[in-house]
């Protein structure tokens, strides 16, 4: 057994008395008060050690928990950046579809070669122009802008020929192109050309829609189109419209008229066209906001796109489209190569479109002037 703290002690104190010639202590008393002051100082020291030793570990647990709930808030912070940039939220369906829809192009221009079906091209080529007037001459200019009105009739032929383009109801198209225009090169645009080319053209369509898109759609006001019974019909019972006029009736026309093959029509009568028509849209959210002049505003991205004039039936005066939205022609030249001009001005000289809006040639060089091509250096 090792010796007590009292014996080595007093043995010290024997063997210090003997070398100094000091006197021993007169009694047990005195060698018992010194061997408990220092148990005491050891006991105290002890203490004090076990004191640091547990106020250290207490400081390093806090230490560690204050650093996982700072990791765990910039985490937090971190995914919801993601979220709210919309970033990384793909859309897997829509994905697949455009990879699916994308593969009648090879598919077709083979079919092209190969089979020589001129009539069902020729045809494919005019479904596609056709439902584009749909797009720009319904969906764009009389229901998102209500530049002009245009009676049963035309309404219903539009209603007709929007649901051929297969570009969601009139409602939900109007409804995104009033928040593009309204909140234009911000994250609350749709199509924000801001976010690059291939965004603005189809990547929209391929994430989610921003946060702020979502609530800043709320506050369009879309009463006008929630009262109209051509528009809330088509939004109603879009998806068998939409088989019925996207999908079955182009395919089955030429089987039935000049006995086309099946799967010749179902290619280039439904798939190759509706591939086409929706780059022809798609053109204009991208390349018109992309490449080209601006003469009526520098601060705007919207471009006068060549280009997009012809793929886009006449919408590819796009600035001045942005300067003044609510002219009927999206253009300061009327019907030059505008083809969906045309068609309004057509339909209004046998009475079924009417109140026409134009802009004053004045307002548009006051514009100019003030932020476009005729500002003063």
């Amino acid at each position: 057994m090792a010796p007590s703290l009292g014996a080595t002690v007093t043995g010290k104190s024997l063997v210090h008395q003997r070398i100094v010639g000091d006197k021993l202590p007169t009694t047990d008393a005195t060698n018992n008060t010194e061997s408990s002051q220092q148990t005491e100082k050891l006991n105290a020291s002890n203490n004090e050690a076990t004191h640091k030793s547990t106020k250290k570990q207490q400081d390093e647990h806090q230490q560690s928990t204050l650093l996982k709930r700072e990791t765990t808030s910039a985490a937090t912070t971190t995914l919801k950046t993601i979220h709210e940039s919309g970033s990384g939220e793909l859309v897997w369906r829509n994905i697949f579809l455009f990879v699916v829809l994308h593969s009648s192009i090879p598919i077709g221009i083979y079919m092209m070669w190969t089979q020589r079906p001129y009539k069902t091209m020729l045809y494919a080529l005019l479904l596609t122009y056709l439902s584009a007037l749909g797009v720009t001459a319904g969906a764009h200019r009389l229901w998102s802008h209500r530049s002009y009105k245009a009676r049963w009739p035309v309404q219903v032929l539009l209603i007709i020929l929007q649901t051929l383009a297969g570009q969601n109801s009139v409602y939900t198209w109007s409804r995104d192109h009033r928040v593009h225009h309204k909140f234009s090169e911000t994250d609350a645009d749709p199509h924000n050309i801001k976010r690059g080319f291939f965004f603005a053209h189809m990547g929209w369509l391929c994430t989610r829609k921003h946060p702020e898109v979502l609530s800043k759609g709320k506050l369009i006001d879309m009463s006008d189109l929630e009262a109209n019974p051509y528009v809330a019909f088509q939004h109603k019972h879009f998806w068998w419209m939409a088989a019925l006029f996207t999908v079955a009736v182009p395919t089955a026309i030429p089987c039935l008229m000049w006995n086309e093959r099946f799967w010749t029509s179902f290619v280039l009568s439904f798939m190759f066209r509706y591939a086409l028509a929706l780059h022809g849209t798609w053109l204009v959210n991208s390349a018109a906001h992309y490449y080209g002049s601006r003469p009526y505003d520098e601060h705007i991205e919207a471009r006068e796109s060549p280009v997009v004039i012809y793929t886009g039936v006449g919408e590819g005066f796009h600035n001045y489209h942005h300067a003044f939205p609510s002219d009927y022609s999206t253009s300061e030249f009327g019907k030059y190569l505008n083809i969906t001009t045309a068609f309004i001005d057509t339909m209004a000289s046998i009475g079924l479109v009417y109140g026409r809006r134009k802009i004053d040639a004045k307002m548009i060089l006051q514009r100019r002037a003030r932020t476009g091509d005729l500002q003063a250096s």
